[in-house]
């Protein structure tokens, strides 16, 4: 290739590559080739891009799995410095992308849904992509003000695992802030769930709803943005006086739907629907003079109604009360009360059965009434047995808690005890200490009157040897006047030498002593 050409080659590359990547850029790639230094990306530039296997380790097994050569991916370049490859990341172009999307629903206001995965005191974490959002304690509808600090770990703790709509309230990349509100999601979220829960559901539809509220006059069912009404006399086959009877708050229950209005947005529920009828099956169970107990329920002009079991109900007409005329009910019967009655009717089509008390015999009243008499003695036997086991219970639990009790005393009085005995040896030790100062002080001045003694013996020695020797020196001083001049004489060179001496010796001592100064 000639010079010319090679230099046309050089300048369309030039064009081609005349824009440099700089650290930061997020651009488009077509993996090459996969090998197990990592994972190389044509770029469209001169270098191709480089993906590490430490880069390659943060994705997800399935995400790692997933690549393949020919595939297009987003890369996020890392550095540029070295001049045959460029050094890329797939996952900090993933990280970025969220950020984008994040700072995407920050500015559209979008409501996303999120799933718990953790808690801390200040709120709940809430994941995003590749990234970690905070929804605040003070942004959490389910947390109300006044709850104390357990309270508050309790409610945050049944989130964990539940989905709950957010909104993007504060995106900063610098200090790595993604801040949701669920408090700001949740009535538009309702809204929105309800417009489409309406517009989905269909009568006669079978869903699954959580309790959400008791009253008097029925129970609410969220079915997950809305909430549906089932009435008390749809929460089941027999009377119930409120629905705390049948359900609570919290329950997972499965409802009919009876009836939608769109333009009221509301939702009729049933609950009983979906349980079994028990008039499907009542010819079944029951026969015409068939005797069976009745609790009176109502009590009406034209008679009572009995119910003979759950969901079934029989009329006791007036006329058949009793063998003589009645004109009140209550006159025979009250509500509460359980009677032996007989079946005089049975039609499961209309769902009504006739009942009579007046066709029930003497014989079959005493009967009756004896086996109640004995059942509720069997009952008042059991109850009384129950009782019995009870209070031994509790009078073990009392002797338990007295022997414990008492174990503790004795402890207690051997630990003071032992203290005391402790402090008797302290203060015997304390009163042997004067009386060994005592001995120690009379050692001392025994010991300081024999050395006065002995001082007093030594300076008698020595006045008697001045005084001998003076004897000696003045019977002597005539005939030895030389002798003593000799003597002081060479007492005094002796002297001079010592002082010499010692003179050398101050001055060792001195020298000594810089030294180990300096």
């Amino acid at each position: 290739m000639s010079n010319e050409e090679t230099n046309f080659m050089e300048e369309l590359l030039d064009q081609h590559d005349y824009e440099e990547p700089q650290v930061g850029d997020i651009r488009k790639g077509i993996i090459v080739a996969i090998t197990p230094q990592g994972v190389i990306v044509d770029l469209g530039l001169k270098r191709d891009g480089l993906v590490p296997s430490s880069d390659l380790s943060k994705l997800e097994s399935e995400e790692r799995e997933a690549l393949q050569v020919n595939d297009e991916i987003s890369i996020y370049v890392t550095n540029t410095d070295a001049p045959d490859s460029l050094y890329v990341s797939i996952h900090l172009a993933q990280l970025n992308q969220d950020w984008i999307d994040a700072e995407a629903l920050l500015e559209s206001g979008d409501i996303v849904e999120g799933e718990v995965i953790g808690y801390n005191k200040g709120g709940a974490i809430i994941p995003f992509g590749r990234l970690r959002g905070f929804v605040p304690a003070s942004h959490l509808s389910e947390l109300s003000r006044g709850l104390n600090d357990r309270q508050r770990q309790q409610k945050l703790a049944k989130l964990r695992g539940q989905q709950i709509p957010v909104k993007v309230i504060e995106v900063d990349r610098r200090r790595r802030r993604l801040v949701f509100s669920q408090r700001d999601a949740q009535k538009e979220w309702e809204d929105k769930r309800k417009q489409e829960l309406l517009q989905d559901l269909n009568e006669g539809d079978i869903v699954t709803g959580r309790v959400s509220g008791l009253r008097d006059f029925g129970i609410f069912v969220d079915l997950g943005g809305a909430d549906g009404l089932v009435h008390i006399s749809e929460l089941a086959w027999y009377r119930i006086d409120h629905p705390r009877e049948v359900v609570k708050v919290g329950d997972e229950i499965e409802v009919y739907v009876l009836n939608i209005n769109v333009e009221s947005q509301r939702i009729s529920l049933s609950r009983k629907r979906l349980l079994e009828n028990p008039w499907d099956s009542v010819d079944k169970r029951y026969d015409q003079n068939q005797l069976v107990e009745g609790k009176i329920t109502r009590i009406v002009d034209y008679g009572a109604f009995a119910e003979i079991e759950p969901g079934v109900e029989g009329l006791l007409h007036v006329s058949q009360l009793s063998r003589n005329q009645v004109d009140n009910p209550r006159e025979v019967v009250n509500e509460g009360e359980t009677h032996l009655l007989r079946i005089v009717s049975i039609d499961p089509d209309r769902q009504r059965i006739g009942l009579s008390l007046r066709a029930v015999n003497a014989h079959e009243q005493i009967e009756w009434m004896a086996l109640r008499e004995a059942e509720a003695e069997a009952k008042a036997a059991e109850e009384a047995q129950a009782e019995e086991e009870a209070e031994e219970i509790d009078e073990d639990v009392e002797e338990t808690a007295v022997a414990d009790e008492t174990a503790a005393e004795e402890t207690e009085a051997s630990v003071e005890e032992k203290s005391d005995e402790d402090d008797d040896e302290t203060a015997v030790t304390d009163e042997a200490e004067p009386t060994l100062e005592e001995t120690s002080d009379e050692t001392v001045e025994e010991t300081a009157v024999t050395a006065e003694d002995e001082v007093e013996e030594v300076e008698e020695v020595e006045t008697s040897a001045e005084e001998s020797e003076t004897d000696e020196a003045e019977a002597d001083s005539d005939t030895g006047e030389t002798e003593v001049e000799e003597a002081v004489e060479e007492s005094s060179e002796e002297e001079a030498e010592t002082a010499e001496s010692d003179s050398d010796t101050e001055d060792e001592d001195e020298e000594e002593g810089t030294e180990e100064e300096s």
